[in-house]
């Protein structure tokens, strides 16, 4: 608001307009005044909007954070991202899911991923270090290469297989926590330091890429990959459990037991006398050994029973089995660690409750397993 100047009958009033104004030349001066102050007025609005545009860009750049903080920051939000991809639905969507496109887009996010992480090696792994302004655009294109790379996961259907979307998954996740650890090897090793090369090379990104192609394309496909691994995992345990018994020897340690006791165990009635072991907690007794035989039976029928669950699978299985293939490797999945549970509970101290239990869980498992399979495969043979 502009305050008038001019005293008397006519003076220039607040507002944007004179006031009454007579006749004379105290009327012809009010009106010069009025007409230059306004000039005045709007000369200095100019100005003032001038200097505020001038000042405008300079004050919207915001401060960047130094490149190491920066990458401190990425390394978080990549972390962030792991648990939606670990527990993520697949996005409904109404367009038709294309099987070769969708494996096409992720094999290219993948490569770009793999060469996003090399770069970001390469700028991070020797000094100087990149500016604030190149560290923004190098962390900006490792986020979108790794929200791309999900959003592509996302975008396979449940009905392309629960199985099939697991070892994307699966996938997906190794390929974002690699990428996480590249990050945080960058920012908390020095540049140039052999501990840095060391960590990085060891970094399991590119490696996560690189399997991305060798993903199984269809359900079938997959069932038949997770029950070659269920088979393998249980031919290992029972060759562990074969070593064990060929390994048990009842006397070893024998002399070293009886020397150190000798001098406390004259008087005692015990298995020292009969030159058995004093620490029955470490070995077998025959009641044991008798129930580790039929174990070990069990064992190699279950590796038995997952190989003709695979071959059936692989011989009279069909991609449109979707659901059908899932709950195979389902049930199946259950035989593995059955057969850990069993294999651990032989080891000595043996509980004979606890051996019968899990032999009992085992067979009942495999059991179900082949009924499942058999229902499945014979019903489409």
């Amino acid at each position: 608001m502009w305050l008038g100047l001019w005293g008397g009958a006519g003076r220039v009033v607040a507002g944007n307009e004179p006031g009454p104004v007579t006749s004379g030349s105290g009327a012809a001066t009010a009106v010069w005044l009025w007409q230059l102050q306004r000039r005045l007025l709007s000369a200095s609005s100019r100005r003032s909007t001038e200097m505020a545009s001038a000042g405008a860009p300079a004050a919207a750049v915001p401060t960047l954070a130094p490149p190491l903080e920066q990458l401190r920051h990425l390394a978080r939000e990549l972390r962030l991202l792991l648990p939606g991809v670990r527990v993520g639905e697949a996005r409904e969507t109404s367009k038709e899911f294309n099987r070769e496109t969708f494996w096409s887009r992720l094999n290219e996010a993948a490569v770009k991923v793999s060469g996003e992480a090399t770069t970001l090696t390469e700028v991070f792994s020797r000094l100087p270090l990149p500016s604030p302004q190149e560290t923004q655009r190098f962390c900006e294109q490792v986020h979108a290469a790794i929200q791309a790379i999900i959003a592509i996961y996302y975008s396979l259907p449940k009905d392309q297989g629960i199985t099939l979307r697991k070892l994307v998954r699966s996938a997906t996740v190794d390929i974002v926590d690699g990428m996480a650890q590249l990050v945080e090897v960058l920012f908390i090793t020095p540049a140039q330091s052999p501990e840095n090369n060391d960590l990085i090379s060891c970094n399991n990104v590119w490696v996560a890429c690189q399997q991305v192609p060798r993903i199984p394309r269809d359900n079938k496909a997959a069932a038949l990959l997770m029950l070659t691994k269920s088979v393998d995992f249980v031919k290992d345990a029972h060759e562990e459990m074969e070593r064990a018994v060929e390994e048990y020897d009842p006397y070893c340690g024998l002399l070293n037991d009886t020397e150190e006791d000798n001098s406390d165990n004259y008087g005692d009635e015990g298995d020292d006398v009969l030159g058995c072991p004093n620490n029955r907690d470490l070995y077998w007794s025959e009641e044991d050994q008798e129930l580790i035989i039929p174990c070990l039976a069990l064992v190699r029928a279950s590796k038995a029973g997952l190989k003709k669950i695979r071959i059936l699978v692989a011989e009279n299985g069909k991609k449109d089995q979707v659901a059908q293939l899932d709950d195979i490797v389902d049930i199946s999945d259950e035989i593995s660690p059955s057969v850990d549970d069993l294999a651990l509970s032989i080891y000595p101290p043996m509980c004979h409750l606890t051996v019968r239990i899990n032999s009992a869980k085992l067979v009942s498992v495999l059991k179900k397993a082949l009924e499942i399979t058999n229902t499945v495969t014979c019903s489409e043979a």
